[in-house]
């Protein structure tokens, strides 16, 4: 099986949960997780892993409304860090990037690049948490066949998003999933799975099994 690093935490999410429910996604195409709230730790030495996942929601927390919080998680990215997530990408592998992702690590001026986008205070925000339609376009391995579907979950929206960023999903005209090498590896962002409904849908599930394959560079084969 393939080994998957899946780094979580975070507040105003229940990450425990959806790392798990994310781990017995892609446990249905071969794939091994182990799970860790110590993305330092967990990243201060090179990774022995194919694909690497960020299910969580660490960044400095500047903002004055986060204060009561920034004990507990403010977090800033140590070089050694850096350093392995690039490192990984060098060696081909996979980074699979979920939901919050994209307001991790916000110290280092190169995860926007590394990731497609940033979410970028004030001006990116979501709707409520609620039922929305996404839109499922082209013809990529990871989506080619797939229908529109509807999900409970939060629509991140107008992100700071790459010129060369093509979205694979969107919802209300927003960019929700994309897929793009860097490097010699492939990332795959997905801005859905606020909680465990996002990974109840069939749809989405399908989704991330092909997102997994595409990373590991298997033949995408699971069909929806």
């Amino acid at each position: 099986m393939a080994r998957n690093l899946i780094l979580s935490g975070g507040p105003f999410h229940d990450f425990d949960a959806t790392s798990a429910a994310l781990a017995e996604v892609l446990a249905g195409v071969g794939v091994d997780s182990e799970i860790t709230e110590d993305i330092e730790g967990a990243l201060s030495e090179p990774s022995e892993v194919q694909l690497i996942t960020v299910n969580a929601l660490r960044w400095r927390m500047p903002q004055e409304r986060f204060a009561g919080l920034r004990d507990r998680w403010s977090f800033t990215l140590p070089a050694q860090a850096r350093t392995t997530l690039l490192d990984h990408l060098d060696r081909g592998g996979g980074l699979l990037c979920m939901h919050a992702a994209a307001i991790c690590f916000d110290d280092w001026q190169g995860w926007p690049r590394v990731l497609g986008g940033c979410w970028t205070w004030p001006r990116s925000h979501h709707p409520p948490l609620g039922w929305t339609g996404v839109r499922v376009h082209g013809s990529h391995p990871v989506v080619e066949g797939l229908r529109d579907f509807d999900v409970v979950d939060e629509v991140y929206s107008d992100l700071d998003v790459l010129p060369d960023v093509r979205p694979l999903a969107s919802a209300g005209g927003q960019p929700l999933v994309w897929a793009r090498p860097v490097r010699r590896g492939r990332v795959l962002y997905d801005a859905l799975g606020h909680d465990t409904r996002s990974y109840d849908n069939e749809v989405h599930r399908t989704l991330l099994q092909r997102a997994a394959l595409w990373l590991l560079r298997r033949p995408v084969t699971v069909n929806d």
